[in-house]
């Protein structure tokens, strides 16, 4: 954002209205608990009335949890449910969160979560599910998304597919999120390529703007499967894995397993003619066309150990899914043991 000029044109903006302002500038890609914590106490010192989240996700998720905790007592892994949190809820209203959004990935300019990692226990956990950690404001334009590079296009892009179709399949599925999931990836699949291979096509960065604010919304209707827990776990342990690729490196193995199961064949045969497939005639379609998608972003190839991922963690990734996020594996369209659990890392391990 100091690069691009971005952070400058922001703090003028609010100069000019009369806004005092302090930057802080240390959140990480995977936000730490820590850094959270450093966040508020600078909050309060510097005694803010309202948190402007500029950048990606992770900058989003963070400054949510940064608004909660620069108001409330204690740690934020004391109002944590799942793994080692507290699971107690916060008592006083967090802080107002503007997000002005520069990547279209992660939705959360659209909803009231963040994910925080606990660097001292290997825990990723999502925070939030307070009406008062909405934003109050989103700033989506996609001119401000132009200057990331191909891979993280690609990358971001499939988080956004991924919530959207994990959504779908999901049993919390109704009819409101089912037609913002089908629209978004209805633009991911006409818009994610161009915006790979052309970063400054503004029409088609629109148009992933446009789907990962509907898979950001989509959120807040419908529930996200095990497919993000068992995510959340590798990135967890391996702080340099990009989110989006890590889902990436798990999709094919995961999606398989619920199409072989059969329990919702209409519901990906829906999705893969939503990609624009039109000679659609089963479930299998769904999956071979995600992997094209993948192919044809120059995603396919990614390796788990190429981030640090070694073939012996599987079972260990899969007690952490199930001990830090379980709930989502209870939306699942079947029930996902933890022995598939394994065997669908194992089957992603390259």
């Amino acid at each position: 954002m100091k690069e691009t000029g971005t952070l400058y044109r922001v703090l003028k903006e609010l100069a000019q209205d009369g806004v005092e302002t302090a930057v802080f500038d240390r959140v990480q890609a995977n936000p730490l608990r820590s850094t959270v914590m450093s966040g508020a106490e600078f909050a309060r010192e510097n005694q803010c009335d309202f948190i402007v989240a500029l950048g990606g996700g992770s900058v989003m998720d963070a400054s949510k949890a940064m608004a909660a905790m620069a108001t409330n007592e204690g740690d934020i892994w004391d109002y944590m449910n799942g793994g080692t949190g507290g699971g107690k809820s916060i008592k006083e209203k967090a802080l107002p969160v503007i997000c002005i959004t520069t990547t279209a990935g992660t939705g959360s300019e659209a909803d009231q979560w963040g994910v925080i990692t606990n660097d001292e226990t290997n825990e990723k956990i999502g925070f939030g599910g307070y009406d008062c950690l909405f934003p109050v404001l989103s700033v989506v334009d996609p001119e401000l998304m132009v200057s990331v590079p191909p891979r993280y296009t690609a990358y971001q892009g499939f988080d956004a597919l991924f919530h959207s179709t994990e959504c779908y399949i999901s049993k919390a599925h109704n009819r409101m999120g089912d037609m913002l999931a089908l629209t978004a990836i209805k633009n991911i699949g006409k818009y994610l390529v161009r915006a790979v291979k052309d970063g400054a096509d503004l029409e088609a960065r629109e148009g992933i703007a446009f789907a990962n604010n509907l898979s950001g919304q989509v959120m807040t209707v419908s529930s996200c499967t095990s497919e993000h827990s068992m995510e959340h776990a590798m990135s967890a342990y391996h702080q340099e894995l990009p989110h989006g690729a890590g889902l990436i490196m798990i999709s094919a193995a995961y999606y398989q397993h619920f199409v072989d199961s059969h329990e919702c064949d209409e519901r990906f045969i829906e999705m893969a003619k939503a990609f624009g497939k039109e000679d659609v005639v089963c479930a299998q379609d769904f999956v071979d066309v995600l992997m094209q998608l993948q192919k044809d972003c120059g995603v396919a190839d990614l390796k788990m150990s190429d981030f640090g991922i070694s073939g012996n963690e599987m079972d260990t990734l899969a007690k952490n899914a199930r001990k830090t996020m379980g709930g989502l594996f209870g939306a699942d369209p079947c029930t996902l043991s933890h022995e598939e659990c394994v065997a669908i890392y194992q089957k992603s391990y390259r």
